[in-house]
C-alpha cells in the first residue's frame, strides 16, 4: 500500500467513524428505514449528475447484473441493519463494533479471492480484536451483554459490506469504479423507496436544517467519495490489508460520540486505542511501500 493511500483511509476512516453520531442526532426524527433512503438516494443523485464526466466504461452483461444485486445487498439490507442495530445501541458500541469488520472482510477475502495474510497481518488483526474488548471495558464489573442483540443485528450488515468489497474488486477490474458505484447507488435507491419512499418523504418534510446538512455530508463525503477512495486503493492492494485501517474508526468513533453525542468514556478506552493503534502499526508494518522513483535518464 503507497503512504497516500493509508492516509487518505485513515481520513475517510475519520468521517466514517462520524457517521454513528450523526445518525444518533438524525435518529429522532426519521427512522432507520429513511435514514438509509435520503443518504444513498443523495448520493446516487451527485453521480447521476455527474455521470457525463466519469472516466471508464460502465459494467455489461454480467457485471451489470452483480453490480444491481450488491447495489440491493448492500444499500438496501446491509445499510438498514447498521444503522437499526446504530438506533438501538450507541454511537460509542457501534464504533467498537467495527472493529470487528475487518475480520470479517480479511477471512473473506481469504476465502473467496484467495488472498494471504501473513504472520504480522494476523497479529495485527488478533491486537484490533484486543483492543475491541479493551474500548469496550468487558473486564468491568457493570459490563451487560443486554446489547446483544443490537450488536449482532450491527455486525450482521458486515458480512453485507465484506461481500461489496470481495465482489466489487473483481468488477472494477474491468469497469470504472465511479460508474459501477453509481449503478448500484440507483438500483439501492429504487429498492429503499419501494420499500418505504411514501414514509420517508413526510419524514423529510419534518427534517431540520442539521438533520439536512448531516445527511448531504454523509451522502457526498461518506458515500459517493468514500466508497471511490475505497475502492481505488483495493485496485491496487490487498483488501485484507485495506481492511485494517477500518480499527481507525473505533477510536475515532468513540472520541466523536464522546464530544459530539456526549457519551461516557472510561480509562479503557484509552488502553483500547493505544493497543488498536499498535495494531496498525504492526500488522501495516511491511505493507506500506513508498512508490519507486524512476531511475535517472529513464523515460516517465
Amino acid at each position: 500500500m503507497k503512504p497516500f493511500y493509508l492516509i487518505i483511509l485513515l481520513v475517510m476512516n475519520f468521517f466514517w467513524a462520524a457517521v454513528y453520531s450523526a445518525y444518533k442526532i438524525i435518529g429522532p426524527a426519521m427512522p432507520a428505514g429513511g435514514i438509509v433512503t435520503i443518504r444513498f438516494g443523495l448520493a446516487a443523485l451527485f453521480l447521476l449528475f455527474v455521470w457525463p464526466w466519469l472516466p471508464g466504461s460502465g459494467p455489461r452483461g454480467r457485471d451489470l447484473l452483480v453490480t444491481c444485486v450488491m447495489g440491493l445487498i448492500l444499500f438496501v439490507l446491509g445499510q438498514r441493519l447498521q444503522v437499526y442495530g446504530n438506533q438501538l445501541g450507541t454511537a460509542g458500541n457501534s464504533a467498537v463494533l467495527m472493529g470487528f469488520e475487518p475480520l470479517v472482510t480479511s477471512v473473506a477475502a481469504a476465502v473467496f479471492l484467495r488472498e494471504h495474510i501473513g504472520p504480522r497481518r494476523w497479529a495485527g488483526l488478533g491486537l484490533g480484536i484486543v483492543g475491541i474488548g479493551l474500548l469496550h471495558g468487558v473486564w468491568r464489573p457493570e459490563f451487560r451483554w443486554t446489547g446483544l442483540t443490537a450488536s449482532l443485528i450491527f455486525i450482521s450488515s458486515f458480512i453485507c459490506e465484506a461481500a461489496y468489497s470481495i465482489v466489487g474488486k473483481q468488477v472494477i477490474s474491468r469497469v470504472s469504479i465511479m460508474k459501477m458505484l453509481t449503478i448500484s447507488l440507483c438500483v439501492g435507491t429504487v429498492g429503499n423507496l419501494l420499500i418505504d419512499g411514501g414514509g420517508t418523504i413526510t419524514a423529510a418534510k419534518s427534517l431540520s436544517a442539521e438533520a439536512w446538512i448531516l445527511l448531504i455530508v454523509l451522502a457526498l463525503v461518506c458515500t459517493s467519495l468514500g466508497y471511490t477512495v475505497w475502492f481505488v486503493v483495493l485496485r491496487e492492494c490487498p483488501v485484507n490489508v485495506a481492511a485494517l485501517t477500518v480499527f481507525a474508526q473505533s477510536i475515532f468513533g468513540v472520541a466523536l460520540a464522546s464530544l459530539w453525542v456526549r457519551e461516557r468514556l472510561h480509562w479503557g478506552q484509552l488502553l483500547g486505542c493505544l493497543t488498536i493503534v499498535l495494531a496498525l502499526i504492526w500488522g501495516l508494518s511491511r505493507q506500506i511501500k513508498p512508490t519507486p522513483k524512476p531511475e535517472v535518464g529513464t523515460a516517465v
